[in-house]
């Protein structure tokens, strides 16, 4: 099981321990079991209020996460945070070339990760 730090300016760090694998449970639904306050909309990957900032903190494997889903791609694209040099390169090697994740659709893996959220 992955150790998840959840850090955001106005809220003290936690960290929680992530089944990974479930192939649904997503990191929103993961802070929200836990009662971390990462704003959201839609929860479906179509307004970007999600938007987190993802990094390893064991930096001995690959990429993080799953794979971004289309419309995970489609948002962070219209928000700026990932480039078409990004998206095609990600559909070529199939792996994740972007530190921004949109919550509600990033799925975990077995990792430790910090994951960056604004507050309010």
């Amino acid at each position: 099981m992955p150790n998840i730090t959840f850090s955001s300016p106005l809220h003290k760090d936690k960290t929680v321990y992530a089944v990974a694998g479930s192939h649904r449970d997503t990191v929103l639904k993961l802070a929200r079991d836990n009662h971390i306050p990462i704003d959201f909309g839609c929860e479906n990957g179509e307004c970007g209020t999600c938007l987190v900032k993802t990094s390893r903190i064991d930096q001995k494997h690959g990429p993080m996460g799953a794979p971004l889903t289309d419309q995970e791609v489609k948002v962070l694209k219209e928000l700026g945070k990932i480039t078409q040099a990004q998206i095609d390169a990600m559909r070529v090697d199939d792996l994740n070339h972007s530190e921004w994740r949109l919550a509600c659709q990033m799925v975990l893996r077995d990792e430790e990760l910090l994951i960056e959220y604004p507050s309010k």
